[in-house]
């Protein structure tokens, strides 16, 4: 209560009001100023860190100091979750992503919080690491990723691999049409699809093995099978198709099997 005859004193921010403030109390302020200030202290442990980077009204500026703390930006936790909190500026979460071990990197592309752009980043550098890594992990990451990466791992020689990326419940339609457009597409992938007891019946797909100069003639004539005469049609019309897999097309529409 004000004494009489004084105005009211303005709540004002720990640091500026009580600047021996414990960091623990400044980590728990409701005032911008703070958790700057609680982000760049040198008492700032990891659990502390964690709870900041909890805190919905985390000023971008205040991950900003975290970053440049010598005292927590080691921790493997705490720089994932700089990485994903959707307030870190991009010219912090960029370069920390390349930090980033593999699975990490698969956390975060998975992360609902993350930007859309820079999940494609992540996607990017987890593709262009997938050389470097043994089969186990292959495997892993194949059951385990974001559609992009189970996309990429469907173009690998190795069949426990597509095996693995073809049950993963993340992978989309659209991610196994834009494996079967690039410029090499493994004779496994499509033997594979072909035989699949969902991806086989997905019109995008049979239509884009249709397209695959790789697909042999049993291959097509199994393809072809599954779909109704209008859209093979459509793919004669709208594909340039070798001169054999042409002929092979129109003998099929018009029922030679």
């Amino acid at each position: 209560m004000a004494t009489p005859g004084t105005a009211p004193t303005k709540s004002q921010p720990l640091s500026v009001s009580r600047p021996d403030a414990r960091v623990e109390e400044l980590v728990e302020s409701v005032f911008a100023e703070d958790l700057v200030v609680a982000a760049g202290h040198v008492a700032l442990n990891e659990n502390l860190a964690l709870a900041l980077l909890r805190r919905r009204d985390l000023p971008a500026a205040a991950i900003e100091a975290m970053a440049r703390n010598t005292s927590v930006i080691q921790r493997r936790k705490v720089l994932i979750e700089i990485v994903q909190h959707q307030r870190t500026p991009r010219h912090i979460a960029l370069p920390f992503l390349r930090r980033l071990f593999t699975f990490e990197l698969m956390d975060v592309a998975l992360a609902p919080a993350v930007a859309a752009d820079l999940k494609l980043v992540t996607e990017d550098l987890l593709i262009k690491k997938l050389e470097t890594l043994s089969l186990g992990e292959r495997i892993a990451l194949a059951r385990r990723a974001s559609p992009g990466v189970a996309g990429a791992l469907l173009l690998h020689a190795e069949r426990p691999v597509v095996e693995a990326a073809m049950q993963n419940p993340r992978l989309t339609e659209a991610s196994i049409v834009r494996s079967l457009t690039r410029s090499e597409v493994p004779v496994l992938l499509l033997s594979m699809a072909i035989a699949h007891p969902k991806w086989s019946l997905r019109r995008e797909i049979q239509l884009a093995i249709l397209r695959r100069p790789e697909a042999t003639e049993t291959m097509i004539r199994q393809t072809a099978a599954k779909l109704p005469k209008p859209a093979i049609y459509e793919v004669l019309r709208h594909t340039r198709l070798p001169g054999h897999r042409e002929a092979l097309l129109r003998r099929l529409l018009e029922g030679e099997m």
